[in-house]
């Protein structure tokens, strides 16, 4: 199988081009969770496989979470997609994905730069009080696109220095919460300027901190900016991976555009020989 090695913001992937097919769906699962793994294969947060479209977009992404489990949805990998997308000939400098999640558009800037428009922000509901470890904290409860996408935006003062190991058990426990039927990603934030945040995200399916959520970070924007926090206007979100704008289109106490910007890497391209991977 020829597969490309790309990242958004440090968000990593591998990407897989189905067109023709020859890859039974039915195995996506099993080859994510075998090359996603980072010590004995490729390694990356999660697989993307391109399919032929069946909604009238330029092609399908099927995207796989690193554990195996199958995500609605990654806003770094729309956008790492569009750049796959853009330089392969499936698409042009505007493209349209077809997601589990809902139809998603995504646009060229630069050579490295993409932009896309993340699914719209739905189920809301904001400063519930969550208690973990007999501390309270004010949590939000955001989803993007339908079937949604789940996440949970906290405020951590002092996140930049928070003790890992602390951050990680909250996480973790917020992540399975029982009032999260589909688990959630949880999505800690700190503001630190005029409309600059700064982000850590626990994320559901490769159940570890990852250097960027851009689902996430959309996620954040959208709350931040229906409270009045922030303008939601090139918001600069910077995470371990680098730095995303989020540009939010609000109507009322709706959001009826939700723009993720960011960069994309193509780390590297070549074939899979792994011996582990066994599709029959």
């Amino acid at each position: 199988m020829k597969f490309w090695k790309m990242n958004g913001a440090g968000n990593d992937f591998v990407v897989l081009n189905n067109f023709d097919g020859s890859i039974d769906p039915a195995y996506y699962g099993k080859i994510a969770l075998t090359l996603c793994h980072r010590h004995l294969s490729v390694g990356a947060d999660g697989l993307m496989v391109v399919e032929r479209p069946t909604m009238g977009g330029d092609y399908r992404m099927a995207f796989y979470n690193s554990d195996g489990s199958m995500g609605e949805m990654c806003g770094n990998g729309a956008r790492c997609i569009c750049r796959y997308g853009y330089e392969t000939g499936l698409a042009g400098e505007v493209q349209r994905v077809e997601t589990t999640a809902g139809l998603v558009t995504g646009e060229r800037l630069d050579t490295r730069r993409y932009r896309v428009r993340l699914n719209d922000p739905c189920n809301m509901r904001f400063d519930l009080p969550f208690t973990v470890g007999g501390k309270t904290y004010s949590v939000s409860y955001v989803e993007l696109g339908d079937p949604g996408i789940p996440h949970a935006v906290v405020p951590i003062t002092g996140l930049r220095d928070y003790d890992t190991a602390k951050l990680f058990a909250l996480g973790r426990a917020l992540r399975y919460h029982e009032a999260f039927p589909k688990g959630a990603n949880v999505n800690f934030y700190e503001i630190e300027g005029n409309d600059r945040l700064y982000e850590r995200t626990y994320e559901r399916g490769v159940e570890d901190f990852t250097y960027a959520c851009g689902t996430g970070t959309g996620s954040v924007v959208t709350v931040l900016t229906l409270k009045g926090a922030v303008s939601g206007k090139a918001v600069a979100v910077e995470m371990a991976g680098g730095r995303l704008d989020i540009d939010v289109v609000r109507d009322g106490e709706g959001i009826t555009d939700l723009y993720l910007t960011g960069p994309t890497n193509i780390v590297c391209k070549g074939e899979i020989t792994d011996e582990e991977l066994r599709l029959v």
